[in-house]
């Protein structure tokens, strides 16, 4: 049991959300707050009673365990409080309780308020691909002239969202949020809470078709995020796709938003030209100016681009952009590149798949120069819908032997892809695998020093479960 106020714990004077209990209680839209309790501080929130962190408000959420089995733990490792759910039975009366209808719900309208008590700049990032790069991009770019808080791991969703404008410090001039969707409108309540200064759309792929059912709906659903943005804010978006550009030249009209296209065509704010590749990453010029790129792959460029339109708009010069560049660093599996010590190269980008990304990552693989031989290790691509073989068949026959030298097909799917390799590649090129330890010794028998292998599924295959057998 609580028996005194807790004492506010600070940063160099920045805080996360900080409040007493009833007005938690006001800006959550709850109830039934013990009067004892109305003065106590909270400092942070926290849905995990593992992590949970002394001051902390802990938030039972709803998911595959019930959160409210764990507040009384969560209270005896430190949280001050904890939300509780109308609809469940047995409230720890004892313990200071803000009741609320529903827990997200409550959580999502905490977030909401806390964001207009925030004086920084918010930055909300959506696409079907590179919205995680481009989060890390802007980042490292930002932060080299301003206080810059991000979107941590992928704390994307209904819940890491409000998780994450929780957690931003009251000093943070810039805050970059990540907007993930599973269905329509999700974007539209993520982007009524973050309240964006700036909208950016990387890119409209195939990614929840499934749930969808065509490009249109989901660029659709990706364009909600309008909903949210400030008057007279602005949108950095994919002028290279028809399903944007035809909407927003409509929206333009009727709205006071600024807007700044992005992409390779002649016709965008910001473009690339003269643009050159290698296995160190990406040279090319955009606003007059030369970018240095080290990240694999001519697809991150319009995620540069992106970035670079955004810095742009928030002052920063051409100097202060190559240097956030520079200083890039890129979450795990994502053009990962790993060295073996037996002399070959992994390049793992195992993160996620869909076919915009897959495409992709193999265009940027088969560019590759500078090694013996090439191995491509593919599973399935999930959540693609009724079209789903179809698009592996696709990624089959745009093989190419003579660029990839052997191919590795994991899960029922990726069969398919195999099934359409089979009918260019040599005898004993292609192999199909149901079983990944299997998979696994097959390859390792067969790369050498100087071979290069690309890792590319789906998250849930979690293809790069293989890569400790590969690097011993």
């Amino acid at each position: 049991m609580v028996k005194a106020l807790i004492k506010i714990i600070t940063n160099g004077g920045a805080v996360m959300i900080s409040h007493i209990l009833k007005v938690i209680e006001q800006m959550a839209e709850g109830g039934r707050l013990s009067r004892e309790f109305e003065e106590f501080l909270i400092h942070g929130v926290s849905i995990d009673s593992r992590t949970v962190k002394p001051g902390n408000l802990f938030i039972p959420i709803l998911r595959e365990l019930d959160g409210h089995d764990y507040v009384k733990e969560a209270i005896s490792k430190g949280a001050v409080a904890s939300f509780w759910q109308n609809d469940h039975p047995d409230p720890p009366i004892h313990l200071p309780l803000i009741f609320v209808d529903d827990s997200l719900k409550s959580l999502q309208k905490l977030a909401k308020e806390y964001r207009k008590e925030l004086l920084v700049k918010v930055i909300g990032v959506t696409g079907s691909n590179g919205k995680t790069t481009t989060k890390e991009m802007l980042h490292s770019v930002l932060e080299t002239k301003f206080r810059v808080y991000k979107t941590e791991g992928n704390l994307n969703s209904q819940v890491g969202v409000p998780l994450t404008i929780l957690g931003i410090n009251s000093d943070a001039e810039v805050a970059i949020i990540e907007m993930g969707m599973s269905e329509r409108g999700h974007i539209n309540q993520l982007s009524k809470i973050a309240e964006p200064d700036i909208a950016i759309i990387t890119m409209i792929g195939v990614s929840h078709l499934s749930s969808l059912g065509s490009r249109e709906e989901i660029a659709t659903a990706k364009l909600e995020i309008l909903n949210g943005l400030k008057n007279g804010g602005c949108l950095v978006y994919n002028g290279d796709e028809p399903l944007l550009t035809t909407i927003i030249c409509n929206i333009q009209k009727n709205t006071s938003i600024e807007t700044i296209s992005f992409g390779q065509k002649h016709f965008n704010d910001i473009k690339s030209e003269n643009a050159v590749t290698n296995s160190d990453g990406s040279k090319f010029f955009a606003a007059n100016n030369e970018f240095h790129l080290p990240l694999l792959g001519a697809h991150n460029i319009n995620n540069a681009l992106a970035t670079i339109a955004t810095a742009l708009k928030l002052g920063l010069s051409s100097k202060e952009i190559n240097k956030g560049f520079r200083n890039l660093e890129l979450p795990e599996m994502r053009m990962e590149k790993i060295d073996s010590p037996l002399g070959y190269t992994v390049i793992n980008d195992a993160w996620n798949a869909s076919p915009d990304s897959v495409s992709a990552a193999i265009k940027t693989f088969q560019e590759l120069t500078g090694y013996r031989r090439k191995h491509l290790v593919i599973g399935d691509m999930l959540e693609l819908g009724d079209h789903e073989e179809e698009f592996h068949r696709v990624i089959g026959r745009s093989l190419d032997p003579h660029e990839i030298n052997y191919i590795y097909t994991f899960g029922k799917l990726s069969s398919l892809i195999a099934l359409e390799a089979t009918k260019k590649y040599p005898i004993g090129a292609v192999k199909t695998y149901m079983d990944k330890i299997e998979l696994a010794r097959a390859l390792k028998s067969m790369i050498k020093k100087n071979d290069v292998i690309l890792l590319k599924a789906s998250r849930g295959i979690r293809i790069d479960s293989i890569l400790p057998i590969l690097m011993r």
